[in-house]
């Protein structure tokens, strides 16, 4: 593969894809939509199986000057293929999920699909801090006419409140950018991982940019915008929200904030611990009240985000492979809970927990597979999220047991409105004669969820062969971080930032050495 820009393929692939698609009808837009997120799935194979493990940390790199200092400038390291392939399984899916659900303006609305899957891809394999930033915001616009055209009654405010809470975010972050480059003289990104910024300036980008990712993420208290959006948003708009475009602000995280200012990331982790932690018990308390099955499950997503954000944050290799994990096990779990939504919302029309009730009764397949998703929700060992909580658990344990004590309640709380949930959809009595006359699953959306259910056990049956690719780049990120760490048994302490942000002279010291 020594050459070969398959990373410029596949954002190709649904570009082109897209274009295509304005000229077909609507069938013929379904099938090129699936072909192209098909033919991007088998790319992202090919991109896994000649990954070298242990080779050199940017592998596949492409680089090409086009103007002004400006330059197309691809690669990835383990952790951005990861999340590539998280994005490629789930694009399928998206398709998948809209076949018959989508009956207006089909072609415009599966190049949408398309490009918002070219832009994501360009997220995790932009490799010039500017080219990040085209993507990272590009990818607003068309996830903002999907919600807005094809969403619900509300679908208009859902939409608006999408775009600018996300927009505004990332103001601050490209002014942080263009001051970044002009210092280092350089906008290349592993550049940038490596240079050591001041550690007063360090404080100001790292506020900068935590403005977006804290957003995207998102982060307690600008997370309201994730339930209008998940409500009004189609099935798939839902699926690939929750699955791919929230894992953007962990990917911000651990590639700009962690490396490039991590004596201020030290510094604010008391900071990103409290807002964490009330995130994980407040939502977890809200979901528990909710009637609307999607906003439960999108009060439950920024839960699962706040124990990744704990994680990444407790400056230790445990926990930032734990983050990941979790964050890889809820892009599954969490796009199959939505399909498993969708499923009875095309039946019913209808997302309300009381208008259902012993769906086991005439939709045992879907009873089964609902009941698996629910429980790797939870956190059921042998699925994917177990994985991921253990260790980001373990990791946040090592830095402070009373953040580890209040990130558990989480887990206790998800399974208190997980199971409630379930109990009132699939268990019961039957009150309702036009839920009871709902047929099961077709084939198409059996083959899906099975889908789906097989990545999540294999996940957590084998969670090695994805822990695997990233393994030596989250130990040289944790070397990064070795100089804001606590010296000797010290532990990061909320309300003591002081106790883990080295001084500018010890810094300065540091980097004499």
């Amino acid at each position: 593969m020594n050459g070969f820009p398959i990373l410029s393929l596949m954002l190709a692939v649904p570009l082109v894809a897209a274009i295509a698609c304005l000229f077909a009808d609507a069938k013929g837009a379904r099938w090129i939509a699936l072909a192209a997120t098909l033919v991007d799935f088998v790319l992202g194979i090919i991109l896994w199986s000649h990954y070298q493990v242990g080779g050199a940390q940017w592998q596949f790199t492409e680089s090409v000057p086009l103007f002004a200092g400006f330059k197309w400038a691809l690669g990835i390291d383990g952790i951005a293929l990861v999340l590539i392939l998280l994005s490629v399984f789930l694009m399928p899916m998206c398709i998948g999920a809209s076949w018959l659900a989508v009956q207006k303006r089909v072609p415009e609305y599966m190049a949408l699909f398309l490009l918002i899957e070219t832009l994501i891809i360009g997220v995790f394999t932009a490799q010039d801090i500017f080219l990040f930033y085209i993507f990272f915001e590009a990818g607003l616009i068309p996830m903002y006419l999907v919600i807005g055209i094809w969403g619900g009654a509300d679908r208009i405010y859902a939409s608006y409140k999408f775009f600018l809470y996300t927009l505004l975010g990332s103001v601050l972050m490209l002014v942080a950018m263009m001051w970044m480059v002009n210092l280092a003289g350089t906008s290349d990104v592993p550049t940038l991982m490596e240079y050591h910024f001041p550690v007063a300036a360090q404080k100001w980008l790292w506020l900068a940019f935590f403005a977006s990712f804290a957003v995207k993420m998102p982060m307690w208290p600008v997370h309201t915008w994730l339930p209008d959006a998940h409500v009004q948003a189609p099935t798939a708009g839902s699926i690939i929200l929750a699955g791919v475009l929230l894992k953007m602000g962990g990917y911000g995280f651990i590639r700009f904030s962690l490396p490039m200012f991590p004596e201020a990331s030290a510094y604010f982790a008391p900071l990103v611990w409290g807002l964490s932690m009330v995130a994980v018990v407040y939502t977890s308390l809200v979901a528990l009240v909710q009637s609307d099955m999607k906003k439960l499950i999108a009060y439950s997503s920024v839960a699962h985000m706040g124990v990744v954000t704990i994680g990444l944050f407790a400056f230790n290799r445990q926990g930032l492979e734990g983050s990941m994990m979790v964050m890889l096990a809820h892009g599954l779990v969490s796009g199959a809970l939505f399909f498993c939504v969708g499923v009875i919302y095309d039946r019913l029309h209808t997302r309300e927990i009381n208008r259902y009730g012993g769906l086991s009764i005439n939709m045992p397949k879907y009873a089964l597979f609902f009941m698996f998703f629910t429980m790797a929700s939870v956190g059921l060992p042998g699925t994917a999220n177990f994985v991921g909580e253990f260790l980001s658990l373990g990791g946040i344990y090592q830095a402070s047991s009373w953040v580890a004590l209040i990130a558990t309640t989480g887990i206790i709380l998800g399974a208190a409105y997980m199971l409630y949930l379930y109990r009132r959809v699939a268990f019961g009595e039957q009150k309702n004669a036009d839920a009871a006359a709902m047929p099961d699953l077709d084939g198409r959306e059996w083959t899906m969820l099975a889908l789906l259910a097989a990545a999540t056990l294999w996940m957590g049956v084998y969670p090695e062969s994805f822990i695997a690719p990233m393994r030596a780049d989250i130990a040289h990120l944790d070397a990064r971080l070795a100089q804001a760490k606590p010296k000797g048994d010290a532990q990061v302490t909320p309300g003591n930032p002081a106790s883990v942000a080295p001084t500018e002279e010890e810094h300065a010291q540091g980097s004499a050495e």
